[in-house]
């Protein structure tokens, strides 16, 4: 055994029995290519595990079973997938997987009840995951810097998030039923290829009261004098003044 092994050995057995009395695991920085199998030992008492900044592209089945796993966190790696275990994380409140190379999400994200914010900026996704309807506890939403065209009636018919992040990507269409959505209040869709038509059901007829526009394919001046301008900045002003 290398001297460079036998130092990571003892890295991961320093950090799997300080675990154990924690309930919190960080192996981030660690050039990991693959998730160390001995943190299946964890799997009663894992609280919060943070594996970002390593070179993992695929996930171990086995990573369903961690029950009482509520924070996840394996930012800027190289995932392509997630396998469908991740919906046996029952207990999930936080899910980060930002600056991956993920193109799809499995059916099972639908199962994460307690799910309450979820980060997949800077990934691969080309269409709106579905998967995030009917998880009434979900407040948050980030898919900035991916690539998604539009945003469906499908993919929104039963969303229940306060705030959803879709800047940066390439976003034309936008279903008018995102407005009805009963929670949402911010709606960010900075720099994507949208027209003036295509937001003014979002202006109108929503409960939003902040929409971020900028970098889209109008002058941000024309957007005055759209039709529900008015009713917007009547929501946006109230909450303003809430604040301050």
């Amino acid at each position: 055994m290398t001297t460079k092994s036998r130092m990571g050995n003892a890295y991961m057995k320093q950090h799997l029995e300080t675990a154990t009395k924690t309930g919190v695991l960080r192996i981030s920085f660690q050039k990991l290519n693959e998730v160390p199998e001995a943190l299946t030992q964890l799997e009663a008492n894992l609280r919060t595990l943070d594996m970002s900044d390593n070179k993992f592209v695929t996930l171990p089945s086995w990573m369903g079973n961690f029950k009482m796993l509520k924070q996840l966190s394996i930012n800027n790696n190289r995932l392509t997938a997630l396998p469908e275990e991740i919906g046996r994380l029952v207990k999930l409140d936080a899910l980060s997987l930002h600056n991956n190379r993920i193109a799809t999400l499995p059916a099972s994200i639908s199962a994460l009840s307690n799910l309450k914010s979820i980060d997949l900026s800077g990934n691969k996704l080309t269409a709106f995951p579905a998967v995030f309807n009917g998880l009434k506890k979900l407040a948050s939403i980030d898919l900035s810097k991916n690539q998604i065209t539009e945003v469906p009636e499908e993919a929104v018919k039963d969303l229940h998030v306060v705030e959803l992040n879709l800047n940066q990507n390439q976003v034309a269409i936008v279903t008018p039923k995102l407005g009805e959505c009963p929670k949402l209040r911010t709606l960010r869709l900075e720099e994507n290829c949208l027209q003036i038509p295509a937001v003014i059901p979002l202006l109108r007829d929503s409960s939003i009261s902040l929409l971020a526009l900028e970098g889209n394919l109008f002058d941000m001046k024309a957007l005055a004098h759209a039709d529900g301008y008015e009713q917007y900045m009547d929501r946006f002003t109230a909450v303003k003044k809430k604040l301050y």
